[in-house]
């Protein structure tokens, strides 16, 4: 996958806005907080009078939306442009057809602006149902303060990750751990790891199968317990029991006693903000463990807009969309309301503007620049992460030991396959 490139005049070289059709009035539904309302609202705006057309903004927050696109699409009475959540895409569209195929309006929307592998992952059975509105992927944090504070430097390899956890216990004390990882952080690192060692994803995105054996599930979640039992990872029993906090809530990562976190890329300013004043945080990429055959990154579209498949102005809704992705006045509007664009040119004018930061463009080139097989939106379903995290839960607190885990996990998540 090529990755955010740096800012060159050549990136902004756009072209103007393509001859349009006749005025239409359109409709279009997102969800999310009031920044990106606003500025989805804005983007509309500018775009609608540069192409004659009027879309009609319909937004809501993230509860019930899902309920809301599916009741509508089971209705036809869907908006013509949607922003639908990456894991929705095999529900909505198992056989490629819930959607407009956006390769059909190819000489209106300029599909060069995303990686072959961007429009891929958002493709069912050949047809492009959507454009990533972003990507993002989970890296590891590391507040640098703290591991100064420690003698260390920032780790580059598990082993040496692994290493600081003692050294922080003797050095800083028992409540400063170099990591933290329960529930979807704790499923995730394991998978990141299984997948380093065995060179396969999870779920294989094409037969939607489990690709793991039992024994290379429970390397991974061994792993894990060795990362609590070497104080790298306070136990999630621990952890938990200072509620249900979220990480830049929690009074010890604010203070820099948790020193580090494996997490979207997209959520640094969301956990660097609110640390205590003096403390930086730095994005360190993917950690290796030892005979890794690639770099186990977790990457996806974060979410993409679609065409209903249904909508009697599908040139016109193409036409927005190209507007809002790929021109100067839409992009500007836009800015990062949904993150790092995965729009090369948006991207790319957003940097020399200011519309985003560079520490924004390192987190985003680590996540864009690591290699790891392609992962299953089926890892997204709400009864595989269940079956995962519930699983682990009971493992972290000794009502199952590791063979156990393992063989709960695979007999749960292909249960939950079965009918996908």
């Amino acid at each position: 996958m090529t990755y955010f490139k740096t800012f060159i005049a050549a990136a902004l070289a756009t072209t103007t806005v393509a001859g349009t059709a006749y005025a239409e009035e359109l409709r279009m539904s997102w969800w999310g907080g009031d920044s990106r309302h606003e500025a989805t609202q804005a983007a509309l705006q500018v775009c609608g009078e540069a192409l004659g057309h009027t879309i009609k903004p319909e937004f809501t927050g993230w509860s019930g939306h899902f309920e809301k696109v599916a009741t509508q699409l089971a209705g036809g009475t869907e908006a013509d442009i949607m922003q639908i959540n990456w894991p929705w895409l095999p529900i909505f569209s198992e056989n490629g057809d819930g959607f407009a195929d956006l390769r059909d309006f190819s000489d209106t929307i300029d599909l060069s602006q995303w990686s072959d592998e961007e429009l891929d992952a958002s493709s069912r059975n050949g047809a492009l149902n959507g454009l990533p509105a972003s990507v993002s992927g989970r890296i590891f944090f590391f507040n640098k303060t703290t591991f100064d504070k420690a003698g260390l430097a920032i780790p580059t390899t598990f082993e040496e990750l692994m290493a600081a956890g003692p050294v922080f216990a003797e050095k800083l004390g028992d409540n400063y751990y170099p990591l933290e990882g329960i529930g979807l952080d704790a499923s995730l690192l394991i998978q990141m790891i299984v997948t380093q060692q065995t060179g396969r994803s999870f779920i294989n995105p094409e037969t939607n199968a489990v690709q793991w054996s039992q024994d290379e599930l429970q390397a991974g979640i061994d792993m894990y317990q060795a990362m609590v039992d070497n104080h790298v990872i306070k136990g999630w029993p621990e952890r938990a029991a200072q509620g249900n906090i979220a990480l830049h809530e929690n009074a010890d990562w604010t203070s820099g006693q948790i020193a580090g976190s494996y997490q979207w890329d997209t959520t640094f300013f969301k956990i660097s903000d609110p640390l205590a004043e003096g403390q930086e945080l730095v994005p360190a990429g993917l950690l290796r463990v030892a005979g890794a055959q690639n770099d186990g990154v977790y990457r996806k579209p974060s979410m993409v807009f679609s065409i209903s498949a249904n909508s009697p102005n599908q040139q016109a809704a193409a036409e927005v969309l190209n507007c809002l992705l790929t021109q100067p006045e839409g992009i500007a509007a836009m800015g990062s309301a949904r993150g790092v664009p995965s729009s090369d040119v948006a991207a790319a004018q957003l940097l020399a503007d200011g519309g985003i930061q560079q520490i924004q463009v390192d987190a985003q080139n680590m996540v864009m620049s690591a290699n790891a097989p392609a992962i299953s939106p089926f890892n997204e379903d709400p009864d595989v992460r269940a079956g995962i995290e519930d699983t682990l839960e009971l493992f972290a607190y000794g009502e199952l030991d590791s063979t156990e885990a393992s063989e709960e996990i695979l007999m749960l998540v292909n249960e939950a396959l079965e009918d996908k």
